[in-house]
């Protein structure tokens, strides 16, 4: 209880044991005495809890022995020169379990629709194994330490499902809340104090908005994650698996966020906001443009002038538009995601001149 809770979430990682760990300030007796409140021990403090709506812990297990073995996962990703020189963890390659084409079967063709990146990371993964960080919080986007073709790395990924928070509120796929975003930002510093590249996997449509999204930190805890991106030191590579837009493209290491190297697959959309949307926010502009001139459209030309410009913007936003003028490296096959990485990991490594890993100030 009180100071002795601190002790444990100032460790680097915070893993609790289902059924018989609890953290809190303050007990439910003490809680009772001093505030009036009845409570019991999982409400107030229990795994669950902590795991899926504070996102105090990091690590959920069932017994002292899956605790242990997390620990081992966890440290033998570590760089194992880490303060000397910039190479990084590697063992012997394991393939993923599942076969790799089953990718293009996972990814919908309509953009719009929800899909779970769990299935696509099954695919590239070594042995399909992920050390899940903050697994129940923030579950819009998928945290955790793997391996592909044997070099350790961080895994940052946007999840397209829709899925619940563990307050029960209904969070959209692709989007990024202030929980996900938060839990990004301290993982990307993880792997950079331990040394471990980063890979980001984007289909994201952009940070939530709205009054609720504002009043609970939006700005500031997305700020965060932009801030650990920006100041990253570990090597970087991104691959944009469907959506990529607005200020999603940055958090999610956009081009301007410098990583080695930035491929685009075939399904990737890249823009300032989704076609739609864009689409009717210039076609707004239009028209008011024109009231000023004096004209007014009927409803039949309106709808003409959206179709062009809906067309024009879908154009600009495909991967051809954007590889063309080298906001991305490429366009690959999801077939070539674990050759690109193990290659880019493998250069990064004769670079020993890697700066020190600085945070900067973050907004809490």
């Amino acid at each position: 209880m009180a100071g002795g809770a601190y002790l444990p979430i100032m460790s680097d990682e915070a893993i609790i044991v289902e059924g018989t760990g609890s953290v809190f300030l303050a007990g439910p007796a003490l809680v009772e005495a001093a505030i009036g409140e009845k409570t019991g021990i999982e409400p107030l403090g229990g795994a669950n809890m902590h795991a899926s709506i504070s996102g105090v812990i990091d690590y959920k297990v069932k017994n002292d022995d899956e605790a242990l073995s997390t620990i081992r996962s966890l440290v033998s990703k570590f760089s194992p020169t880490k303060g000397q020189k910039n190479i990084y963890d590697r063992v012997d390659a394991i393939a993923p379990k599942f076969p790799m084409e089953d990718i293009f079967s996972i990814l919908p063709a309509d953009r719009a629709k929800p899909y779970s990146m769990y299935e696509l990371l099954t695919r590239l993964l070594d042995n399909s194994e992920l050390d899940e960080y903050k697994a129940d919080y923030g579950k819009t986007i998928i945290c955790g330490t793997a391996r592909i073709d044997g070099w350790a790395v961080g895994i940052v990924a946007n999840n397209r499902e829709i899925v619940r928070s563990g307050s029960g509120e209904m969070q959209i796929g692709g989007v990024i809340y202030s929980e996900s975003a938060d839990k990004a930002a301290r993982f990307i510093m993880n792997c950079n104090q331990r040394g471990i590249p980063l890979v980001f996997f984007q289909d994201v449509t952009g940070f939530m908005v709205g009054t609720r999204a504002e009043q609970g930190g939006i700005i500031k805890d997305g700020a965060k994650m932009v801030n650990a991106v920006a100041n990253s030191v570990v090597p970087k590579f991104t691959f944009i698996v469907g959506n990529s837009y607005g200020a999603g493209n940055y958090a999610m290491c956009g081009k301007a966020y410098d990583p080695r190297l930035i491929f685009a697959y075939p399904s990737a959309q890249i823009a300032v906001m989704s076609g739609g949307s864009a689409s009717k926010t210039l076609l707004t502009i239009k028209l008011a443009s024109l009231e000023k001139e004096g004209k007014k459209l009927t409803d039949e030309e309106q709808k003409v002038l959206l179709k062009e410009i809906q067309d024009q913007y879908l154009e600009q936003t495909s991967p051809l538009y954007a590889a063309s003028r080298l906001w991305v490296d490429g366009i690959v096959s999801p077939l070539e995601t674990r050759k690109i990485i193990s290659r880019g990991i493998a250069m990064a490594a004769h670079n020993d001149q890697t700066p020190e890993w600085k945070s900067g100030v973050l907004q809490v």
